[in-house]
């Protein structure tokens, strides 16, 4: 049990390891802001729909309005004219006009509640999303700053005095070497042309020798 232990913690190590290199600070932060702006595109599209609903009910509410107007002067009419079954008619008409409209308005008041939070929340939104606009461009000039001396720090670390030391010290004793060759090859050039050792001796040593055939012949 303990090696598949080791091998989850290991594998889970990786993956999150991954994750950190996938969560590029930047390129979340613009992810987070388009996502803002999608949810802001759809509270623009509920808040244009709240107010096309509003005026489809205030027209409602003109037009329940007119017709028990008209009811009334209907029923008045009737009644001036002793017509009172149209009279009924009107004023029974006039009534379920009056109800609707009510009903409108009790439904118009629940929709510009509905509206005032939409526009509330959308404005909050709004704000929201400025805040983290500045935010974003807040987080890139730091990561960007970050980079760059991370950038310096590894350029720094990368470079060693001691490596450069020892280079120098190399190439001095390259330079030592070369000059050792040098001078070895003045000392073999001025063997060559001084003279032989002992060629005098040699010379009165051959001079005594012929005398001495000479003598005895």
């Amino acid at each position: 049990m303990g090696i598949f232990r080791r091998i989850k913690t290991i594998v889970l190590a990786e993956v999150n390891e991954q994750i950190d290199q996938w969560e590029d600070p930047i390129a979340m932060t613009k992810q987070y802001l388009r996502e803002l702006e999608q949810q802001l595109e759809r509270g623009r599209q509920a808040l244009a729909q709240q107010w096309v609903a509003e005026r489809r009910y205030e027209t409602l509410i003109a037009q329940a309005e007119a017709t028990v107007e008209k009811r009334n002067r209907q029923a008045k009419l009737a009644l001036e004219r002793n017509e009172e079954a149209v009279a009924k008619l009107a004023l029974r008409d006039k009534l379920l006009h009056e109800k609707k409209r009510e009903a409108y308005k009790q439904q118009y008041d629940a929709i510009k509640t509905k509206t005032a939070e939409v526009a509330r929340r959308l404005q909050e939104l709004r704000e929201r999303y400025d805040e983290l606009a500045a935010k974003q461009l807040e987080l890139t000039a730091r990561v960007n700053a970050a980079q760059a001396l991370k950038q310096i720090d590894t350029a720094l670390t990368s470079f060693s005095a001691d490596e450069a030391l020892r280079g120098f010290a190399r190439m001095e004793e390259r330079v030592i070497a070369l000059e050792a060759e040098a001078a070895a090859a003045r000392f073999g050039a001025n063997a060559a042309l001084s003279p032989v050792p002992f060629e005098e001796e040699v010379e009165r040593e051959l001079a005594k020798w012929k005398e001495a055939q000479a003598t005895n012949a």
